[in-house]
């Protein structure tokens, strides 16, 4: 009897558009409770997403964050805020994938 290989499903690349990013930011966004984090994440975002519409249509996916970090160390950024602005994306990667409006017996975002 031949042995039959079980490959995990991979989810299907998915290609953000410009409302699932402003809305991905704006949970990221509601989430923090510090003004000066809302600046600051807001900021880093809003690069992203300068950057990621103005590449060709990538899927989102982990290439794309080691691709967007490869730009921030060709712009000659500090670590720090490299790291800073991955933290961001990150972020708005989690929150694409998973809304906190859609996570059962989440607490409600801030402000709601």
């Amino acid at each position: 009897m031949p042995k039959t290989k079980s490959r995990k499903k991979k989810p299907p690349k998915r290609v953000l558009a410009l409302p699932d990013l402003e809305q991905a930011k704006t949970g990221v966004l509601n989430s923090l409770t510090s003004a000066s984090g809302q600046r600051t994440y807001d900021h880093a975002i809003s690069e992203f997403v300068a950057w990621y519409c103005s590449e060709p249509r990538l899927a989102f996916n982990r290439t794309v964050v080691l691709r967007y970090r490869i730009h921030l160390e060709q712009r000659h950024y500090a670590p720090a805020t490299i790291n800073l602005r991955l933290a961001a994306v990150r972020r708005v990667a989690y929150e694409a994938v998973m809304p906190a409006s859609s996570v059962p017996n989440s607490p409600p975002a801030y402000g709601e």
